[in-house]
């Protein structure tokens, strides 16, 4: 089973998000969230059991990029799949060149979450 943290500025996203994990079969265990790449280092540095990130790249405070920068440089290899509406490919390049593995763009299915994830969680 695994620990997923979903950052992303919107709640109502968040919910989404969670509720297609679970519909698409993915082993969820545990969902922890956060509205920004700030809390979401703050989460994982008090939840060190996370398995995958689901993180938007659009944020306030700290947007996804610089997310993923931190952690990578905090020396946290854990999974990270950018989640965004973003349809330019050179930001999904830039994501991918800093650490992310893979992305996912919005809307989507829970199949299309099975799709993707199935293979890292």
């Amino acid at each position: 089973m695994a620990n997923i943290l979903i950052v992303d500025d919107s709640s109502t996203m968040r919910k989404i998000i969670s509720r297609s994990l679970r519909q698409a079969g993915l082993p969820v265990d545990e969902i922890l969230e956060a509205g920004d790449g700030i809390e979401g280092l703050n989460v994982l540095a008090s939840n060190k059991s996370v398995n995958l990130i689901l993180s938007d790249i659009n944020m306030p405070n700290m947007d996804g990029l610089e997310f993923i920068k931190a952690v990578r440089a905090n020396g946290n290899n854990v999974p990270i799949v950018m989640i965004t509406t973003e349809g330019g490919e050179e930001i999904i390049k830039e994501a991918m060149s800093n650490g992310a593995s893979d992305s996912i763009k919005k809307p989507f299915t829970p199949d299309q979450l099975q799709e993707k994830l199935g293979g890292i969680i």
